[in-house]
This record gives structure tokens, sequence and C-alpha cells, in this order.
């Protein structure tokens, strides 16, 4: 089931290679391993998509596939799990990032002209970048520890559902055979068992 459904909604090989962004990486873009649908490639690609989502950064595909490429995880995870971060979620995410490193550095947060929107975010950069860094940081660790225990168990799921329904394909195939058997030795039995007029002649015969 994973490797199927990562297939169905993951963007393929063709449409990643001719993305405007990936051109850069050229060449480096048709190492195999970066297509493969395993759980430790999927776990590593979505730790890294959801790690650099929360990094205030913009362009967060490129690093997203450059990470990917180098330590050889899946490239489409990678990208599709950056897009947790777009344009409707990232000043809330943003937001919430500021006031934890805030509150983790012990700082009352800055509530005078404090817009929670990405151009004060951009505007106010150098003043809240400490907390917003910090923020970001643990929340990336937290979300990427997060998506990669997700890939396993679900992974994991799967296999003991894959397992139970051969065991119990085993199971109805053994009682199947058996019933055969039971059926064959039956008629085996039958067949070889005196019936009818003669065999009711023979009896009369034996008796005194």
């Amino acid at each position: 089931m994973p490797r199927k459904f990562f297939r169905r909604y993951l963007p393929d090989s063709g449409s990643v290679r001719r993305h405007q962004r990936m051109q850069l990486f050229g060449r480096l873009l048709h190492a195999p391993n970066l297509w493969h649908l395993n759980r430790h490639s999927v776990a590593g690609g979505l730790v890294i998509g959801l790690f650099l989502a929360f990094m205030p950064m913009p362009f967060q595909m490129i690093p997203a596939a450059a990470l990917a490429i180098l330590l050889r995880v899946n490239l489409p995870m990678a990208l599709a799990g950056v897009w947790v971060s777009n344009p409707l979620t990232m000043a809330p995410m943003l937001y919430f990032q500021y006031r934890m490193g805030k509150l983790l550095m012990g700082e009352r947060i800055r509530e005078t002209g404090f817009e929670p929107t990405l151009q004060w975010f951009w505007a106010e950069l150098t003043l809240i970048w400490q907390p917003l860094l910090l923020g970001s940081t643990l929340c990336g660790i937290v979300a990427a520890l997060a998506g990669y225990g997700f890939i396993h168990l679900l992974w994991r799921i799967n296999i003991r559902r894959h397992l139970r329904r051969r065991k119990e394909k085993r199971a109805a195939r053994a009682d199947a055979l058996h019933r055969q058997a039971a059926a064959v030795s039956s008629d085996a039995r039958h067949q070889s068992s005196p019936s009818g007029p003669y065999a009711a002649q023979g009896r009369d015969r034996g008796s005194p």
C-alpha cells in the first residue's frame, strides 16, 4: 500500500526534472536512488522536507533537493514535505515559531507594532531572528522526527497486514486442500464398498 500510495500522489521524475528550480542540478537528478520508494528513502526525504519547511528562508525547494541528492533519499518526498510551508500556512507557522523562541529565551513577546504577516516578519527579521531561528529549529526537529516515525509506523503496519493476509491465504488454501483430500478419500471408500443387488445377494447367500 505505501508504495502504491506514494507513487500515485508524489510527482514523477519527469515533472521534477522539468521544474524550473530543479534545472540547476542537471544530471544529478538522474541518480536512481532519488526515486526509490522504500521505507528508509521515503522517511529520509520527508525528514528533509519537514525540517526545511519550518526554516525561515526563501526557495526552500533548492536546499531540500540538494540535501536529498547528497543523502541519496527520495527527492519527490523531500519536495512534498517542504510544501507544508506555503503562502497560506507560512505566516501562522512563523508566528508560532517566533512565540516558541521567545518563550524558550525567557523574553516577552513584542506586542507593539506586531503583525502576524509575512511582510512584517521579513521587515523585522534583523530584530527577531534569534527567537525566530530558535523556534523554527525546534519545530523543524520535532516535525522531522514525527514524520520519520510516521513513515516507519505506516510501513510496519502495511508489512504486518501483508503478512496476515498471506497467512490467511495459506490457511484457506490448506483448508481447501484438506477438504478436497477428504472428499477424494470418501469417494474412494464409497466405490470400494459392496453395493447394489449383487451385494445384497451375496449377503443372502452368506446368511444361515
